[in-house]
């Protein structure tokens, strides 16, 4: 079992890596507070999967929960579902001692940390991620929240877990695609902070699309570590922690405008990556050699690289962009790489730059209409 911290002083926790995770839930929990009542929030993908097993664990712990299950996919990230659940927990009557436990990917676990970071004024709450995506990203950090249509997570909070286990064995019934996807989160972390983990991702990439279980336990951990840091600098992104963003600026204006559901989270930001190293190149001297490594890996890695769009279909991407969070002064704010494993944030580009960059004169060579 491998074990990272993340620094937050008194609201430090610990996320658990490794096959059977799942068997330190009872645990932890009772560290939480003692027996009370508790609520699971899941999908109805993973609920079917491990939402007994769960409930069974936490009835054996002295708990009572209740199990709450969203419908899959990324349009439940929204206020309506919110609402659901907030009349749910009350109905089974959840006070300030009790818990939730977020069981399953990034959007089962940004709706119920926002539920519990919201209801009752704040309630604790533990991730129990089953993605690689949610492993290594988004169940790591405290940021939680829900869509609106306007943009992605335009409605949240940073609200810390009190821990995070990230049960292997889960992966295992995680569709390829979705497992593609999350390695897209996986790869950023190379691009961004750790040129030494992009070689290793170069190298094991065909053992990672295996599962091997040993070395997606070092590669996992090896990105839970690098978030770690950079959040126990920066917990509320005021500077650092926008390193994170990388290709996210695009990737979120395309999932905006796709309606949620077209392309996964991975699938829009690998697109977002691709497009932030061509901008890379263009304003800050990026190698020519470190695009292509970035572009083959993605290629490898079986996720799209680019996407077809008209004028008409960029008019509304450069729109949905404005409603980024990390728009400063009306400003799209970049992050970009001058080499692999080293980022900066707060560039500007202008959209000129970014219409060439997507722009037809650009190769195709996986794209979808919007």
């Amino acid at each position: 079992m491998r074990v990272v911290n993340v620094p937050l002083g008194d609201r430090s926790y610990f996320i658990f890596i490794g096959s059977g995770a799942l068997s330190r839930l009872k645990t932890e929990c009772s560290k939480i507070t003692p027996g009370v009542r508790c609520a699971v929030i899941s999908d109805t993908n993973v609920a079917p999967l491990y939402g007994d097993r769960v409930m069974s664990v936490l009835r054996s712990a002295g708990f009572d929960p209740v199990l709450l299950i969203v419908p899959a996919g990324e349009t439940a990230k929204s206020l309506k579902t919110v609402q659901t659940c907030y009349d749910q927990l009350a109905a089974h009557r959840l006070e300030r001692r009790s818990f939730i436990v977020a069981l399953g990917g990034g959007v089962v676990g940004d709706l119920a940390g926002f539920v519990a970071a919201t209801y009752l004024r704040g309630i604790g709450f533990a991730q129990v991620p089953t993605t690689l995506l949610a492993q290594v990203d988004s169940s790591v950090g405290g940021k939680v929240g829900v869509n609106l249509k306007a943009g992605k997570n335009l409605v949240g909070a940073f609200y810390q877990p009190r821990f995070v286990l990230c049960d292997l064995a889960t992966l295992d019934t995680l569709p390829p695609r979705e497992f593609r996807a999350g390695l897209a989160e996986v790869i950023k972390y190379g691009i961004i902070f750790d040129a030494a983990l992009f070689g290793r991702l170069e190298r094991d990439l065909p053992k990672i699309l295996d599962r091997n279980r040993d070395v997606l336990s070092a590669v996992i951990a090896r990105c839970c570590a690098i978030k770690a840091e950079i959040v126990g600098k920066d917990e509320t992104e005021g500077g650092l922690r926008a390193i994170l963003n990388f290709g996210h600026t695009i990737g979120h204006a395309i999932e905006a405008i796709s309606g949620y559901g077209k392309f996964l989270h991975g699938e829009a930001i690998s697109i977002g990556q691709v497009a932030a190293a061509r901008l890379s190149a263009e304003l800050l001297g990026l190698s020519s050699r470190d695009v292509d490594r970035i572009v083959r890996l993605f290629t490898r890695a079986g996720l799209p690289r680019e996407i077809k769009l008209n004028a008409a279909q960029r008019a509304r991407l450069f729109k949905a962009m404005k409603l980024d969070k990390k728009v400063s002064g009306g400003e799209i704010k970049f992050v970009l790489i001058k080499q692999i494993g080293r980022a900066e944030y707060g560039h500007d580009v202008s959209t000129s730059l970014l219409d060439r960059t997507l722009g037809p004169a650009s190769r195709i060579t996986h794209h979808a209409s919007l």
